[in-house]
């Protein structure tokens, strides 16, 4: 048995070597680049799995890389049933650099925080409860199951690496991803990512926004009436700045499970073109059907449901070239039939000429809260932190948690508090970190037993 004790005295031996191992792997900017024909997502994530792995090999772990570079494991224990963690080292792009106050890959400990694009999203979580194993086997603790930690290199865009996972390896039996928030995650909402695209006949050359997921923050615009359009943005209250190649302007960035945190430039220079007489039918969908509303009430209503809330709508990038295109991101309630909002689109896109081609679909997960998996992970959090009014909750974001069947979100954000992930100076609050340090090895040490 488990003295208190014992384990918070090993957990407080390896804090340093975990922010170590976070500050190393932050470092490496493992952003998805499809141009090389030797790694499926870039070198740098190919660098990062392998530190990853490397990290893993030094702590005591048997390692795995695929041979193809699409994702890797580590183990430790003996035994057919596997208790499986999965976690990704790929991480969005940083965005609007003017906007952090540090290099982000070059991660810094400020204040009792450490910032860095992926320090929250996912490598601080995952190397969390990588280093709670690592203090298990410190402890003598006899695996008689095998824990298998899954990384995986392509979660912020196809999951092409989970499909790849799936088609070759063992699939475990019970396990969490540590890429979300305590005390535990129930249900996620299904993803729908699409585009809307149409030939560009409007004159207009417009490029705008990074990745699906993410809010833009910014969009410049050099075509014409530039004058016309600062007058309207002033007119509007929207903010920007004036550039020698054009017109900035600024939103909010944010996750688009929370769009509405957020604040779209691409929505607010639509709205204004429009005003101004600049029109084109992805222009015109945007100003006329969406404005600024991260729920598109006029294209689906209210739609939400008590156990996941309200759909979300994220327009995360605009091109208009040979092609006008929208590449939009969808969160749709764990109860609401995908086909029917699919339906909504294409009615409403049909009204612009715009065709409707899907990009990606992650069915929704739902596991009831008096499962063992649940009622396991949550009394572990309430016991570590002795909070007894937080709940099971839902989730609108998309975790490696629907990669396989009885897997559950666990962390490693606490309650109430910020969510930096997609956002200019992303980081975590170490005193949070190493809560969940102890939360991720007292529930590693119970789903053992």
């Amino acid at each position: 048995m488990l003295k208190n004790e014992d384990i918070k005295k090993e957990l407080k031996l390896l804090q340093v070597n975990l922010i170590d191992s976070i500050k190393e792997l932050v470092s490496i900017p493992s952003i998805l680049s499809e141009n090389s024909s030797k790694y499926p997502f870039g070198e740098n994530i190919d660098k990062a799995l392998k530190k990853t792995l490397e990290i893993c090999r030094n702590l005591g772990f048997k390692i795995y890389y695929d041979p193809m570079g699409y994702y890797g494991y580590a183990e430790v224990g003996e035994g057919e049933e596997i208790i499986g963690i999965l976690g990704h080292i790929d991480v969005v792009p940083p965005g609007n650099l003017d906007l952090w106050n540090y290099n982000p890959f070059y991660p810094v400990v400020e204040n009792g925080k450490l910032y860095g694009r992926g320090s929250q999203d996912d490598k601080g979580p995952i190397l969390t409860a990588l280093y709670a194993v690592k203090a298990l086997m410190n402890l003598g603790i006899v695996f008689n199951k095998r824990i298998r930690f899954i990384f995986g290199t392509d979660e912020e865009n196809l999951w092409r690496d989970m499909k790849e996972y799936i088609k070759k390896e063992e699939r475990p039996n019970i396990g969490f991803s540590p890429d979300s928030v305590f005390p535990v995650i129930y249900a996620e909402k299904g993803l729908l990512q699409f585009i809307l695209e149409c030939k560009n006949d409007s004159g207009i050359f417009l490029e705008g926004g990074t990745t699906f997921n993410s809010v833009p923050d910014n969009i410049i615009y050099n075509g014409e009436k530039q004058f016309e359009l600062e007058n309207e943005l002033n007119r509007l209250k929207y903010d920007y700045k004036i550039l020698k190649s054009g017109i900035k302007i600024l939103g909010k960035s944010a996750h688009a499970q929370v769009a509405e945190n957020g604040i779209n430039a691409i929505n607010r220079l639509a709205i204004a073109l429009k005003n101004i007489g600049v029109t084109s039918k992805v222009i015109d969908f945007i100003s006329n059907e969406i404005k600024e509303d991260p729920f598109a009430v006029n294209i689906f209503g209210n739609c939400e449901d008590e156990d996941s809330g309200k759909l979300k709508f994220n327009i995360g990038k605009i091109s208009l070239k040979e092609r006008e295109s929208l590449f939009i991101d969808v969160r749709i309630p764990v109860t609401i039939n995908k086909s029917d909002i699919v339906d909504k689109i294409i009615k409403t896109a049909c009204k612009y000429e715009l065709d409707y081609i899907e990009y990606d679909w992650l069915k929704p997960i739902y596991i009831p809260k008096d499962s063992f998996l649940i009622r396991t992970l949550t009394n572990v959090y309430q016991e570590v932190t002795h909070d007894i009014k937080s709940k099971p909750i839902s989730s609108g974001g998309a975790t490696y948690a629907r990669a396989i069947d009885n897997c559950v979100a666990f962390g490693a954000i606490m309650p109430g508090k910020v969510k930096t992930a997609h956002q200019p100076n992303e980081h975590i609050i170490l005193e949070d970190i190493f809560t969940a340090f102890e939360i991720y090895t007292k529930a590693i040490y119970n789903l053992l037993k």
